[in-house]
C-alpha cells in the first residue's frame, strides 16, 4: 500500500491534485478540502493516500491529513456507499461539520451531498457514529490537553474538547453552559454541546 506520496505539485484540477515525484506524476482523486489545502504549483508537499483498486481500474485518492483520510476508511465500509461517494461527503461537508452531523445523526446535513439520499445518510449515522463518537470525540479531549492553562471540571475540559475541534473560545463556552446539567462526564458534555450547537 501507498501511505503517501511526497513530491511537487504538478496540477490542481477540480477533483485532483497531480503530484510529480521521482519522475512520475500521480494523479490523486480528492476533496474540495485538500485541493485547497495543497500549496501552488512547484511546491513541495506529502499527501496521504488509498490505494482502490477495481476490476476495470485503480484509483490512488489523496488526502491532506490522516484524518480525513480516516474518516473517508469510515464511509467507505458503510453499505451502499463506495469510494468516490465518500470522497464527494468529505467534498460537500467540512471534517468538523460531518464528524457533528454523524455524531448528532443529522441526516439532513448528511442528505446534502451529492449522491446521498435519507436512507444511506441514515446507515452512515448507524453504522459510523458509535466509532466517530469513541475516536474523534476522544481526540478531541486528548488535543484539548494542548489548549491553554484550562481550569479543572467537567465543563472546562468539555470546552478545551470543543475547542480542539475547531470551535472559538465562545461558541465553546455558549454550548457548554446550554448542555449544563445534562451529562455527568466529559463525554457526555461534549456530545451534549455538540447537539445543542447542531441545533442552532
Amino acid at each position: 500500500m501507498i501511505a503517501f506520496i511526497e513530491g511537487k505539485v504538478a496540477e490542481k484540477n477540480p477533483g485532483e491534485l497531480i503530484i510529480s515525484a521521482g519522475g512520475v506524476g500521480f494523479s490523486l482523486l480528492c476533496s474540495n478540502a485538500t485541493i485547497a489545502a495543497a500549496p501552488e504549483r512547484d511546491k513541495v508537499w506529502r499527501c496521504y493516500t488509498v490505494m482502490n483498486v477495481r476490476e476495470d481500474a485503480m484509483e490512488l485518492f489523496g488526502f491532506a491529513t490522516k484524518t480525513e483520510r480516516e474518516m473517508f476508511k469510515k464511509l467507505c465500509t458503510v453499505t451502499g456507499v463506495g469510494a468516490k461517494t465518500a470522497l464527494g461527503i468529505l467534498s460537500a461537508l467540512p471534517m468538523r461539520d460531518l464528524s457533528i452531523a454523524i455524531v448528532t445523526g443529522d441526516v439532513t446535513a448528511l442528505s446534502r451531498a451529492p449522491g446521498i439520499g435519507r436512507k444511506t445518510a441514515q446507515r452512515i449515522v448507524l453504522e459510523l457514529r458509535d466509532k466517530v463518537e469513541q475516536q474523534e470525540v476522544s481526540a478531541a479531549q486528548q488535543g484539548a490537553t494542548a489548549q491553554a492553562a484550562a481550569p479543572a471540571g467537567i465543563e472546562r475540559e468539555a470546552q478545551a474538547a470543543l475547542m480542539a475541534l475547531g470551535y472559538t473560545s465562545a461558541e465553546a463556552a455558549r454550548a457548554v453552559n446550554q448542555a449544563r446539567g445534562q451529562a455527568d462526564t466529559v463525554d457526555q458534555l461534549v456530545l451534549a454541546a455538540l447537539k445543542q450547537m447542531s441545533t442552532l
